[in-house]
């Protein structure tokens, strides 16, 4: 806590007795019972060594509890010094709990003086403060009238000196009223100091001396001792108080000074005055600028955890009675308020964090616990509201679903069948539900009989009746809006009345239950009729689950921690004997169900109310947010009900619930009757499933497959369609909701099917039933693809022998993943091809042979052939099958077949790999061949593949064959004049070498659709030596040079490319010289030396090319340095 360095200025006048003045009878926060024992001795002292408490200690105890001091003054013209000090005495705090609450982040909940100090608590201050108190560090303690002071000395550490600390407290009616402390400290909590002080006097209070108000003494005193007294202080600290006791002198010698216009004088040891408001010490300055840093870390450096802290500590206040829960969070509220990031973020059309969005959640939810204290003032209740309007009014308020707008039903004013247009309140704000709240009382008589008495009581009137506020049993029903009776719940057990929320909460769980009764018995009289119409009424807009109120999370705190014990100071004292207070009655056995269970008790109510919500039918939320914590909360509650011990009860109450919920119809999310846009249930069921099948498989069955749906994804069933078991029901037929979570709600879809999937290994009728499911109702082949692979490791554990009925499964989700990402594109798809084939395998051969006899539905003919067809045909899978020779053949044959089909179907791409696959079966080889051969005229295959296909036949034996594919791909190509780097340039080389190799004709062949193909002069030049070095149809022997006569270059067919070689030099130069930089000259000398030499190569070459450079130094006379370096190299 942030200590001031003086204390402020008394506003308790004293004066001798006789004087009066008008008062007002003081109000006392309501907190925890303070004192312990009943007698005058220390607090801490054994109960075993006290004596019988006396009279006078008893009512000065009291007094000190209620009265300010002045009232006692003015109600008695004389109080005797004995009284005086006893009353003095008892003025002080009693109990630990508030000062622990008042130094550390600790909920109270724990003895503050225990132990098991870990990570930060060891410094906290209060942990410290004890700390100090344990190792003598407290010394010259004094209590003057209502004023505690002493020094605390800080022992030396291995960064900071020794640190002695004047401390003062003043207090009154138990409570601590104001802190200082020297040390200097900044913070919200009271510093150790503070503690260490106010500990000493708690737990030694006989070890400290205690004086009269100082008022008191001195008025025992005479003239001269008066005077003796001021001019001592003033010698004593006459540098700090001369300035001050100079202008008092002043002041009161002048007779019109404002000083003597005043009866009396003030006194800060004598007490608070009746104007004084009774509560602890709040620095509210500190918590401003605490709020105000860790709003402006950002959710950085732990900020969002200390805010979550703060709020942890207003509820405390709150449980405690405390007054300055509501005060410190009107504090933190308007720090929120005004942080800048939210109009920054109104400005830019953004939205705020998560973290940042449930800070603002939970700010809401406090101020409706506070709004809804039974216990508030009309005037306090009606100065909040106006508070919370005038926030709420505020352009920059959040709303209560993020940016969006909404359309939830009014908390007071719930119409059970309203139509929806009556239901949409726009713009609710983050306050509004409890400005609604505002509204609320708790006058009704027959709320207060159910928070005031034990059931059943004396609850015997009316039973049995719908409108009757008693079940059959007797006992008491609250039928409010379910949200907002659990906000009722939530405010009571805030402000410490923990009996009274858990009576509530009964009285809600049994209403539900009754509710859902009543909706059953609804739906089966309507059955007929609405699966004929095929539609039904909205019955819930706004679910329990994901409500900005969390109700059902209310309701199961308040059941589920009455097992603990709050403490002897709380004033749930003893909850845990009160708690089985409730001799619940058995249920009445169902006619057509299982027995009831021979008791109930508020673990099992707690269980049962979670699965009512849960399993509730309610429309997805609009929004990112909303949705978000739907998840959230949905997922959070399962893990509080995964935490409950299993028993019979748990399983009654699970089973009887599961049944309930499969027939409820339109009223849960788990009937027959499901809407378009209702929230799915696969993580709930999935719980319910897991729970449910040690004691039940087929009804943890039911639930599971039932709860599989993903109506959203799904057409509108039409009206009167009763061949299909669950009918899909539009809300607004219109309507695509945006549903931002899809992704996670497949995500828990998926791992539903697959707990189930694991579940019935060994069962075929289960598996053949989930496998149905899944492929009805899964719609990503993402999901189904992980399906088929758990199923997979399923089967194939390494422990047992392989399940052949799951691996069929496995390859069936498979073959469905084929058929959906068949014309899509998904960039694990090769990875799925590869899967299949691998499960495939394990099923077995007839497996792989159905796949390739109907690939076309399957896969493409590439995968089917580079994938499928070479798995199946490779070492590996022979191997793993152990096949012999017949089934080898078989499913080889069938392998070269779908590699024939592919190859007709897309021969670009499968030629080749067809090709390859036929290779050891001749008739099939040449029916491949022949399909590439007929496509390279046909079907636009390009050079790339068909060079391809040819080097691939040269290098098998099959030159000829080769060379008419490689004519066939020389027609396909152009390469320009610079394109000297084409990378078909290699295959064009390698096309003449094996023309040139087969004979004359083929080379005389081939030589025209060079020339026609390539006007690249550097490529022309290269092929046309080539030509010239053997003789055509004469391949060299190695270490031996070829025998025969080398073709002329003045005859067909090199004539003609030694002409087109020619040409493209002359063409090519031209074309360089039109844009050519001096930076390029001398790679075009170069080049121009290259031209020469085939020039040369001609009989008149000399000539031809001297009157090329001629021809040149003419057109391109301007080019001056470039010209001189061609008369240098070339004359």
């Amino acid at each position: 806590m942030a200590e001031r360095v003086q204390q402020p200025p008394a506003k308790r006048l004293c004066c001798r007795p006789g004087f009066s003045a008008s008062c007002r009878q003081g109000q006392r926060a309501a907190g925890a019972p303070c004192g312990g024992g009943g007698s005058a001795s220390a607090p801490g002292e054994p109960s075993g060594s006290r004596s019988p408490e006396t009279l006078l200690d008893i009512a000065a105890r009291r007094v000190a509890e209620k009265w300010p001091f002045q009232r006692v003054e003015e109600r008695f013209e004389r109080i005797p010094e004995p009284v005086q000090r006893r009353i003095v005495y008892w003025s002080f705090p009693r109990s630990e709990r508030e000062i622990c609450m008042y130094s550390s982040f600790s909920t109270g909940d724990e003895e503050p003086g225990g132990g098991g100090e870990s990570g930060d608590e060891p410094r906290l201050p209060f942990r410290r403060g004890i700390a100090l108190l344990e190792g003598g560090c407290v010394d010259n303690v004094l209590q003057v009238g209502f004023h505690l002071s002493g020094t605390v000395r800080e022992p030396p550490s291995s960064s900071e000196p020794e640190l002695l600390c004047n401390v003062s407290v003043s207090f009154d009616r138990c409570k601590i009223t104001a802190v200082t402390c020297s040390c200097g400290s900044k913070d919200i909590f009271y510093c150790a100091h503070v503690v260490a002080l106010s500990l000493y006097r708690v737990r030694m209070p006989e070890q400290v001396k205690l004086r009269l108000p100082i008022s008191e003494t001195l008025l025992q005193m005479n003239r001269d001792q008066l005077q003796k007294f001021v001019q001592y202080l003033i010698a004593v600290h006459h540098t700090e108080v001369l300035p001050t006791a100079q202008k008092l002198a002043d002041e009161i010698l002048s007779q019109n000074s404002e000083i003597n216009q005043v009866h009396g004088a003030p006194d800060p040891t004598a007490g608070a005055s009746v104007d004084d408001e009774n509560c602890w010490h709040l620095d509210e300055e500190q918590v401003q600028e605490q709020v105000k840093l860790f709003l402006s870390q950002g959710g950085y450096h732990g900020s969002g955890k200390q805010l979550h802290l703060l709020f942890s500590k207003v509820r405390e206040m709150l449980k405690m009675r405390d007054s300055n829960g509501a005060r410190m969070l009107t504090l933190i509220t308007e720090q929120f308020m005004g942080d800048p990031r939210l109009a920054l973020w109104r400005q830019q059309g953004t939205t705020m964090t998560d973290k940042y969005r449930q800070l603002w959640d939970e700010l809401g939810a406090l101020w409706m616990c506070v709004v809804l204290n039974p216990h508030c003032r009309a005037e306090q209740r009606n100065l909040w509201l106006l508070q919370l309007r005038r926030w709420s009014s505020v352009d920059v308020c959040p709303l209560e679903e993020g940016n969006h707008g909404n359309e939830l039903t009014h908390m007071t004013n719930v119409l059970p069948h309203a139509p929806p247009a009556l239901l949409m309140q726009p713009h609710r704000t983050v306050f509004t539900r409890a400005i609604e709240a505002c509204d609320l009382h708790w006058r009704d008589p027959h709320l207060h009989r159910i928070i005031s008495q034990d059931p059943p009581h004396a609850f015997c009137c009316h039973r049995g009746l719908d409108s009757a506020p008693f079940d059959a049993r007797g006992w008491p029903l609250w039928r409010e809006h379910v949200p907002t009776a659990c906000a009722r719940v939530d405010a009571l057990r805030s402000h410490g009345h923990p009996r009274e929320a858990l009576r509530l909460a009964i009285a809600i769980v049994n209403s539900m239950r009754g509710l859902q009764q009543k909706q059953l018995e609804l739906y089966r009289a309507q059955k007929k009729e609405l699966l004929l119409r095929g539609s039904t009424s909205i019955t819930n807009l706004e679910g329990w689950v994901g409500h900005p109120l969390d109700p059902i999370g209310t309701l199961f705190s308040t059941l589920m921690e009455t097992r603990q014990d709050d403490g002897p100071d709380c004033p749930g004292t003893n909850m845990r004997k009160t708690l089985y207070y409730l001799p619940f009655h058995q249920y009445p056995p169902a006619s057509d169900g299982p027995p009831a269970p021979p008791e109930d008790c508020p673990m099992s109510l707690a269980v049962e109310a979670a699965l009512l919500g849960l399993g509730q039918q309610r429309v997805m939320p609009d929004g990112l947010y909303a949705q978000e914590k739907l998840c959230r909360h949905e997922e959070q509650l399962l893990v509080r009900l995964q935490e409950a011990e299993p028993n019979q009860r748990l399983v009654w109450i699970l089973r009887k619930q599961a049944e309930q919920l499969l027939e409820a119809g339109p009223y849960s999310g788990l009937g027959e009757v499901l809407y378009r846009e209702s929230v799915p249930m696969h993580t709930f069921a999935k719980y319910m499933f897991m729970s449910l099948l040690p004691h039940d498989a087929e009804l943890a069955y039911r639930i599971g497959l039932r709860a599989m749906r993903l109506p959203v994804l799904e057409s509108t069933a039409p009206s009167g369609d009763l061949s299909r078991p669950h009918h899909l029901v539009s809300v607004v037929p219109n309507r695509y909701p945006r549903w931002f979570t899809l992704s996670h709600i497949e995500t828990q879809q998926c791992e539903l099917a697959s707990t189930m999937l694991t579940a019935a290994k060994g069962d075929a009728h289960k598996l053949d039933a989930v496998l149905e499911s899944v492929q009805k109702n899964v719609h990503s082949s993402s999901h189904i693809f992980k399906l088929a692979q758990d199923a997979f490791k399923i089967a194939t554990l390494m422990d047992s022998l392989p399940d052949l009925t799951l691996l069929k499964v496995s390859l069936e989700l498979g073959l469905q993943v084929m058929r959906m990402t068949l014309s899509t594109l998904n960039w694990r798809r090769r990875e799925m091809v590869r899967w299949l084939v691998t499960c495939a395998t394990e099923v077995g051969v007839f497996a792989l042979d159905s796949i390739m006899q109907s690939w076309f539905s399957l896969f493409t003919p590439t995968e089917a052939t580079s994938v499928v067809a070479s798995a199946v045909m490779s070492n590996a899978t022979v191997l793993r099958l152990h096949l012999d020779s017949a089934q080898q053949e078989k499913l080889s044959c069938s392998a070269r077949t779908l590699a024939l089909q592919c190859a007709m179907k897309d021969p670009q791409n499968c030629a080749l790999s067809a090709l390859t696959l036929c290779e050891k079966d001749r008739i099939a080889f040449e029916t491949a061949y022949q399909i590439a051969l007929d496509a390279a005229g046909t079907t636009g295959m390009n050079y790339t593949q068909l060079f391809t296909i040819a080097r691939y036949m040269e290098h098998r034996g099959y030159p000829t064959r080769a060379y008419k594919l490689a004519t066939s791909a020389m027609t396909h190509l152009n390469l320009s004049y610079n394109q000297d780097t084409h990378p078909a340039i290699n295959d064009v080389l390698w096309a003449c070498a094996l023309s040139h190799s087969l004979g004359k004709s083929e080379l005389a062949a081939v030589i025209p659709l060079v020339v026609k193909s390539v006007k690249c002069a550097t490529v022309l030049s290269d092929i046309l030596r080539r030509c010239t070095l053997t003789t055509p149809g004469m391949v060299a022997l190695a270490g031996r040079r070829s025998a025969g006569k080398l073709m002329s270059l003045d005859k067909a067919p090199l004539r003609q490319l030694l002409d087109a070689t020619v040409g493209a030099f002359i063409n090519t130069t031209h074309s360089r010289l039109t844009h050519i930089s001096p930076r390029h000259y001398g790679e075009f000398i170069e080049f121009l030396s290259k031209a020469r030499e085939t020039f040369l190569m001609a009989h008149d070459g000399h000539a031809q090319f001297t009157q090329f450079i001629d021809n040149l130094k003419q057109i391109y006379k301007g080019k001056k340095k470039l010209m001189m370096l061609v008369r240098e190299r070339f004359g």
